[in-house]
């Protein structure tokens, strides 16, 4: 059998069950079809093989992040995206928003998304007053860069329907001043309600999904689990579907089951139909059915076991209690579910726990794979129910890079157990690197620099004592994002009879500095066989 591509004289980083690093690939159709050395692969170079010389980069399994939102980060880039522009003060980011109003129609939204306080000189958030003088005639809205909070102008307060007579949202909060007007900022469950009236168009959601997927090909991404969107889910999933087949979408897709804005009506949607985890084909499948349990890590408001260091009056905020939880989420299980939460205190962490442990009690189940999302303070006690109850994690390493400064603020000594992968190692708690993006960039190699490192943007160490190997940081960012979604057998590593998604990089990431890796760049995508992405590339045959 000739190969349609052999890869030769490669890091070939294969992932499999012994670490195996080898030197050539070759595929045909979908498939890889041999690993080895030079040697032994060259017998699959026929007349017709394309053969491409690696000249000693690395070559790895495609990348798998198991949590972002593929539909926020689409749609992020239509709009004002703070990040893209660099936005430096609010006088900057007012005049783009001017802009924006005199090119729009009246009463179409204006947004701006990714906007971080303490990346500006002002260290604060746009009052309301300053987003009524921007315009009354378009409602506008500034989403923080967590995208767990906002701040709106009044004609966008008016469409939600929120006065200073309205009550807090459970796991809420509609922030008012000293007199009690509001001020624009909604925190939490108030910001996900906004999103009721602020949420996108079907072709705009399109449009923005086709620019999203191009981006993460180009990083290597060759496989996703969507974590929901703003919006009512069912109509994103087939809008995704749709942007699958018509090939804007070339990533594979595990869609969880989960929306910013309502999720116990999606799930119970779901439910109703008769659709389960599993159920569709190797580009698009349904994943877990997920809950929010508490807030944001730099809110802060994830929900806390013992008060802030920055705040001794402050524990978060939850948004479900344990009866609800254990009700909506135990119900998906029994029904066949992989159930999930979002879950970054470890007073969160612990409820979504005692969930999947009722949940096993009433309906045992062998090899569930329950997850949770983030896990960020996740205690030692609590690790140790993870393993017990053979839970799934899904920490986000780069959060210690962009995030660790302010979290050496906000909980102290805790960032010792914040995303702790090398407890997890230890302890042998599956666990999978996810970016969670846009809240931080989408980059894999940006997580797997931070894994390795554990220091902050600053060059401050945060957690020092969690840093894992290149290696085992590389396998939580392929192999274990496809054990997550229970696709471990078809992908994740590089070995014969899987299907053919993989990534080189620009050098060999196991002979750079550690703390280059950040700096690497990736070079050609495969997915399916195919090469979706290619740099200039040298001594192609």
């Amino acid at each position: 059998m000739h190969a349609d591509i052999v890869f030769t004289n490669g890091e070939v980083i294969t992932v499999d069950k012994d670490s195996s690093i080898m030197k050539a690939v070759a595929i045909k159709d979908q498939t890889i079809i041999g690993i080895g050395q030079n040697e032994g692969v060259g017998g699959f170079i026929g007349e017709n093989t394309k053969v491409i010389d690696l000249e000693g980069k690395s070559l790895l399994p495609g990348f798998i992040d198991p949590h972002l939102h593929l539909t926020i980060y689409g749609t992020n880039l239509l709009g004002i995206n703070c990040a893209s522009l660099e936005t430096n003060s609010l006088g900057f980011l007012y005049k783009e928003m001017k802009k924006r109003a005199e090119h729009i129609a009246k009463g179409e939204w204006i947004r701006v998304t990714a906007f971080n306080e303490n990346a500006i000189k002002e260290k604060r958030f746009p009052t309301i007053q300053e987003l009524d003088a921007i315009s009354t005639e378009h409602p506008i809205v500034i989403i923080r860069v967590c995208n767990h909070t906002s701040i709106a102008n009044s004609k966008a307060l008016e469409l939600v329907g929120f006065t200073k007579e309205s009550a807090n949202p459970v796991g809420g909060e509609i922030e008012r001043d000293a007199n009690g007007e509001l001020t624009g900022k909604m925190i939490e469950n108030a910001h996900m309600q906004l999103f009721t009236v602020a949420d996108y168009s079907a072709d705009e959601i399109e449009r923005g999904l086709k620019l999203a997927s191009q981006v993460f090909v180009e990083s290597g991404i060759t496989s996703l689990h969507d974590a929901g969107s703003y919006g009512w889910g069912p109509d994103i999933l087939k809008l995704m579907k749709k942007s699958i087949d018509s090939g804007d979408v070339k990533n594979r897709v595990y869609a969880l089951i989960g929306s910013l804005t309502d999720s116990e009506s999606f799930i119970r949607h779901m439910i109703d139909e008769g659709v389960v985890t599993g159920d569709g084909d190797e580009w698009f499948k349904i994943g877990p059915a997920k809950l929010f349990t508490d807030g944001s890590s730099t809110g802060p408001t994830l929900a806390t076991r013992k008060p802030y260091n920055s705040d001794p009056t402050d524990t978060g905020i939850l948004y479900y209690d344990q009866d609800r939880m254990n009700e909506v989420l135990g119900e998906a299980h029994s029904k066949g579910y992989q159930i999930t939460a979002h879950a970054q205190g470890d007073r969160a962490i612990e409820m979504v726990l005692n969930c999947i442990e009722d949940a096993l009690e009433k309906h045992p189940r062998i090899d569930h794979r329950h997850r949770i999302e983030h896990g960020g303070i996740a205690s030692i006690d609590l690790q140790e129910r993870m393993k017990e109850l053979g839970v799934v994690v899904i920490p986000n390493p780069a959060f210690m890079y962009v995030n660790g400064d302010a979290y050496l603020e906000y909980y102290g000594e805790r960032v010792d157990v914040m995303y702790p992968a090398n407890d997890y190692l230890e302890k042998r708690i599956p666990f999978a690197f996810a970016s969670d993006t846009p809240v931080v960039d989408h980059n894999p190699l940006l997580g797997i620099h931070a894994a390795v490192n554990r220091k902050t943007v600053s060059g401050q160490d945060v957690g020092i004592c969690q840093g894992v190997s290149v290696l085992e940081a590389i396998k939580a960012s392929t192999y274990m994002g496809a054990y997550a979604s229970f696709d471990e057998k078809q992908k994740g590593s590089i070995e014969v009879g899987k299907l053919a998604d993989l990534v080189v990089l620009d050098q060999s990431i196991l002979s750079i500095d550690r703390a280059s890796i950040k700096d690497l760049t990736v070079e050609l995508t495969m997915i399916d066989g195919e090469i979706v992405y290619e740099k200039q590339y040298s001594k192609r045959k």
